[in-house]
């Protein structure tokens, strides 16, 4: 059988319900089948179940092995839209080996009318959208943090907390231990890193950390050695109208964890924070803010360590700027742009877990806030306009719409107070703050009077409470709050009237 030669040569990336298909769909392609190099699969068991034609050449894990001696043009994914996560995964990965990858829809997708199924799939190079080279994990540091130890990673069916459970599940814990409050999430990273990486001992455990004594108890049980705590409510419009539920998810459920790691001895705790705690004009800046307080006030208290990761947009994760841009084009456009003068920090899913868990091997005296230097921001009008190019879509104004910033929205980030001099750390491109932390006496006064204001279920008053609490809060869309509602932090501290 012999190709044109104009034909690339094929590396098919299967998923093993979907493998059949596209062996069908290929096979079916003289010139297809011809130039196809051989398949990776995402479950190790399902290597021998290749025609001749079609060779295994093993599965998801030795795709940089493969592709260094084979040398493919493309990578075709056969993997059903469902499992958002994982394709995301998989062109990071190709990205970073500059290989090209075009999703293959699946017959499942097909059936159901996914939209996404019928959008080309274009290669985006991710270190053209950032603006920066995008960087290298640290095996050392990560395989110092994780391997041989319990870890806990809360959020972890997001999609941060989901690619924390794949980097860590690659460098042998000693046990894995997933906890989320939504079912489906949990289930979907369970499953796959059941498919992916079956010998790695994990546990799915269906729970919210804001409940506190049930939380203790559950840490009791587990006994993790390090806590990465990526659960949280990140959408800043939504949060605006709800923030007494950001207040008891986002300082709470934060509170609840770090407590238990405290009271149980715990060694390490990592919470996952955001650009937008930094000057916060947003509900969820504001709630991320004194969740970075309360765990930095916790590091006097006993010898459990506290850190906190600060970054700033992720590329690629849910309800994220590109899967909201994709499934627009799939549509037939336009794209969506807030304001042409709006920019921010942004850096790829695997780039922010590395961050995190590589801070989690860092020593006392690196300090206890890292922040990833992420060069320029971006404007988020040039990010939409490259997208658009990479998509072979002249970006003109026929292509983006101007909506207009929504409530509790910056037009610039930042990444650090000015009170924060950061100093570079033993990772490339990650820095920290060693100063001295913030008085924050008052921190345990001001949970107590949060947590009367949420049971109350008045949000004007929650923020009254969050505007108090944080002099530099300028934001609450739902109602002016009147200076004389604000008080001193000095007000607030414990035994104050």
């Amino acid at each position: 059988m012999t190709a044109p030669a104009s034909t690339p040569d094929l590396l098919l990336i299967a998923e093993r319900h979907a493998l059949p298909t596209a062996l069908a769909h290929l096979g079916a392609s003289e010139a297809h089948a011809a130039r196809l190099l051989g398949v990776l699969t995402l479950d190790p068991t399902e290597t021998g179940a290749c025609p001749r034609w079609a060779p295994s050449l093993g599965t998801l894990d030795d795709l940089e092995r493969v592709v260094h001696e084979t040398k493919p043009a493309i990578a075709l994914l056969a993997i059903p839209a469902a499992m958002t996560a994982c394709i995301a995964q998989v062109r990071e990965r190709c990205a970073a080996l500059n290989l090209p990858a075009h999703y293959l829809p699946t017959l499942d997708d097909l059936l159901a009318g996914d939209p996404a199924s019928a959008l080309p799939a274009f290669h985006i190079d991710l270190n053209a959208l950032v603006g920066r080279p995008v960087r290298d994990v640290d095996a050392h540091l990560v395989r110092q943090a994780v391997t041989g130890k319990r870890v806990l990673i809360t959020g972890a069916g997001g999609s941060i907390g989901a690619e924390l459970a794949r980097l860590c599940a690659r460098f042998e814990p000693e046990d894995l231990i997933l906890m989320d409050r939504s079912d489906n999430a949990i289930f979907e990273i369970d499953r796959e890193l059941k498919e992916t990486l079956p010998n790695v001992p994990r546990k799915a455990i269906l729970h919210d950390v804001v409940d506190a004594a049930l939380t203790r108890k559950r840490l009791e049980s587990l006994r993790p050695q390090i806590i990465f705590h990526a659960a949280a409510h990140k959408h800043v419009p939504l949060m605006e109208d709800h923030p007494a539920e950001a207040v008891k998810n986002n300082l709470f459920g934060t509170k609840s964890v770090a407590d238990a790691a405290l009271a149980l001895g715990i060694e390490r705790f990592v919470m996952i924070s955001t650009d937008k705690a930094v000057n916060p004009t947003s509900v969820m800046g504001a709630t991320k803010r004194l969740a970075e307080l309360y765990i930095r006030a916790l590091n006097d208290r006993g010898d459990t360590r506290f850190t906190l990761v600060r970054f700033g947009n992720v590329l690629g994760s849910a309800c994220s700027v590109l899967p909201i841009w994709s499934a627009q084009l799939a549509q037939g456009g336009p794209i969506t742009v807030t304001d042409a003068r709006m920019t921010r920090y942004f850096m790829t899913i695997p780039e922010a877990a590395a961050l995190v868990v590589q801070s989690g091997a860092l020593s006392d005296s690196a300090g206890d806030v890292f922040v990833l230097d992420m060069g320029d921001p971006v404007r988020i009008l040039d990010l939409a306009q490259r997208f658009l190019r990479a998509h072979a879509i002249e970006p003109d104004a026929n292509a983006i719409t101007l909506t207009g910033a929504r409530p509790g929205e910056k037009l610039h980030e930042e990444l650090a107070y000015d009170a924060e001099e950061l100093a570079e750390t033993p990772i490339p491109g990650v820095l920290s703050w060693v100063g001295r932390a913030e008085e924050t006496t008052w921190i345990d006064g001001a949970t107590a009077r949060l947590a009367a204001a949420c049971a109350r279920h008045d949000p004007i008053e929650v923020l009254g409470e969050l505007k108090a609490c944080l002099p530099e809060f300028t934001g609450g869309s739902l109602a002016e709050i009147p200076v004389n509602r604000r008080y001193s932090q000095e007000a607030i501290a414990p035994g104050a009237a």
